[in-house]
């Protein structure tokens, strides 16, 4: 049996799809996984040193590391209506935010690179937890925040409001949905043995769909402070077919999304 480690998120939507392959329920093809669950910008600040062997990554991450990582079909977020959201407490429009500081998610992630793209004017991000920013913003430590994962379904419950959707924002200008992030696998492992990772991420994204509450446990276990409505919302959004393959579509948006991005020089 071979041993490869894995480095996956907390959120839902990784625990949701990665189940059925970590928890004994579906044929792994002789591959053991030694994982790890942690941040998304920690997993993508690893891959800088490809010190795992498959991870989950910021698709603003992987235009730096894909040298040494291939990008694999399944596994990926990406999608429509689904995008980082500009929150404040008492800023209602995004020309009062020049030399104010947002708090954002991490250099590396995509929602960075999105607010990059789309407002390169605005420079004084500042980084913090995903899960913090919300706090951040309401102990006035930050004006804005850019906020990810679970957080766009709980921020209004905290008295913040909407400036914008980024992803509504790059649906616009593009018409195509957002990359968010994706797993990869380091290149020096073979062909042989990414397409063999590829098959059992698939198999356990078809199992995840087949069976949906198999998981819950699994999904639970890592978000313990999070409602269960919460946690199904969260599944629902950043689950979907480009998930199970990511297709000539989601590559296409791919290379939108790097296409932007050089033209404002944020990578």
């Amino acid at each position: 049996m071979k041993t490869l480690s894995l480095g996956i998120s907390t959120c839902p939507n990784d625990t949701f799809i990665f189940d059925a392959m970590l928890n004994g329920k579906i044929d792994t093809l002789g591959l053991h996984f030694d994982y790890e669950l942690i941040d998304v910008e920690e997993l993508n600040k690893k891959a800088f040193n490809t010190r795992i062997d498959i991870t989950k990554i910021s698709y603003h991450a992987y235009a730096l590391v894909s040298e040494d990582y291939i990008l694999l079909n399944s596994g990926s977020a990406l999608g429509f209506n689904n995008g980082p959201l500009l929150v404040a407490a008492d800023i209602t429009d995004i020309s009062q935010l020049r030399s104010k500081i947002i708090a954002i998610p991490g250099r590396y992630t995509t929602a960075n690179l999105l607010l990059s793209i789309l407002y390169p004017d605005l420079k004084e991000k500042h980084e913090f937890l995903f899960s913090d920013i919300e706090d951040i913003i309401i102990n006035k430590q930050a004006k804005a925040g850019l906020l990810i994962h679970e957080n766009r379904f709980t921020y209004q419950d905290k008295g913040l409001h909407r400036i914008t959707d980024l992803g509504e924002e790059w649906e616009k200008i593009t018409g195509m949905p957002i990359p968010l992030g994706g797993i990869a696998i380091k290149r020096d492992l073979g062909m042989e043995t990414a397409e063999k990772v590829e098959k059992v991420l698939a198999s356990s994204i078809d199992y995840a769909f087949r069976n949906p509450q198999s998981s819950y446990d699994f999904v639970r276990k890592y978000a313990a402070s999070m409602q269960r409505d919460v946690m199904q919302k969260h599944i629902s959004l950043y689950v979907n077919d480009f998930s199970r393959d990511l297709g000539e579509k989601g590559r296409q948006a791919v290379r939108i999304l790097y296409e932007q991005a050089r033209e404002v020089n944020a990578i």
